[in-house]
């Protein structure tokens, strides 16, 4: 995706749950793994809302339900949050923006 040489923060973790980072041109294997992993993850996270709807539209649910419910919506969050934080980063920023439309732009999510 991106030429700039900057890491690129990756969908996983390493074993010790650390973040992975990658340095390259955004064409390598490893890239384009990562690239299919987020794909993959935000297809999860639109599963689940779905699910979340159905769930809660139902009024029927028991408190087993709604908790592992916001598990796994707790969970997909955090891994949604990874890839926009990992793609924001990666977007390009222009030289004529002012220093504070940059971090709106890029700042913290």
């Amino acid at each position: 995706m991106s030429s700039t040489g900057a890491a690129r923060l990756l969908p996983w973790l390493s074993p010790d749950g650390n973040p992975c980072f990658l340095v390259g041109d955004g064409a390598g294997f490893v890239s384009r793994i990562a690239d299919e992993m987020e794909v993959a993850q935000l297809g999860v996270a639109d599963e689940l809302i779905e699910e979340a709807g159905r769930i809660l539209d139902a009024r029927t649910w028991t408190p087993g339900e709604i908790h592992l419910l916001a598990v796994e919506l707790t969970a997909s969050l955090v891994t949604v949050r990874r890839v926009a934080e990992s793609r924001g980063a990666r977007l390009p920023v222009s030289d004529d923006e002012g220093c504070d439309a940059g971090v709106g732009a890029r700042g913290s999510v």
